[in-house]
């Protein structure tokens, strides 16, 4: 039961590591913005990269030139990995 809990949490994580991914990737192509599948990605990814945008400009780091947030929510991603690792 741990370990299908453990792979599932897993699975998900990775999943919004590959529409982060592609996130940033569609922020090379503004003309795909508005593509269906880019709302999707984008439905994915904002619950998490919403609040690291606002960490981020709390910290002074929100209004630079590259968005950082993807990378942030990248290594929470990373640490709920971790977590689940050590409780799982």
């Amino acid at each position: 039961m741990l370990s299908l809990i453990r792979q599932s949490i897993l699975i998900l994580v990775e999943i919004v590591q590959l529409a982060i991914l592609v996130r940033v990737l569609l922020s090379f192509f503004p003309n795909l913005r508005y593509n269906k599948y880019a709302d999707i990605v984008y439905q994915i990814t904002d619950p998490i990269i919403r609040p690291c945008q606002m960490i981020l400009e709390r910290l002074g780091l929100g209004n630079t030139m590259f968005d950082f947030s993807p990378i942030l929510a990248y290594f929470i991603l990373r640490i709920i990995v971790m977590m689940v690792y050590r409780i799982f």
